[in-house]
């Protein structure tokens, strides 16, 4: 009985966690688009000498 009842769970743990990762997003980020880069590299760790 034990046996059976750790099989169940352990299978709903990993289909809990399949649904998961391969169900729709969650996540409620703004729609803002690309953003552009608008600065210029450190120069400063550009010129390191190793």
């Amino acid at each position: 009985m034990a046996l059976t009842k750790l099989v169940a769970d352990m299978t709903q743990y990993i289909l809990l966690a399949a649904a998961r990762i391969f169900g729709p997003d969650d996540d409620n980020y703004p729609v803002i688009g690309l953003q552009p880069f608008e600065g210029e590299p450190c120069e400063q760790w550009l010129s390191l000498d190793w």
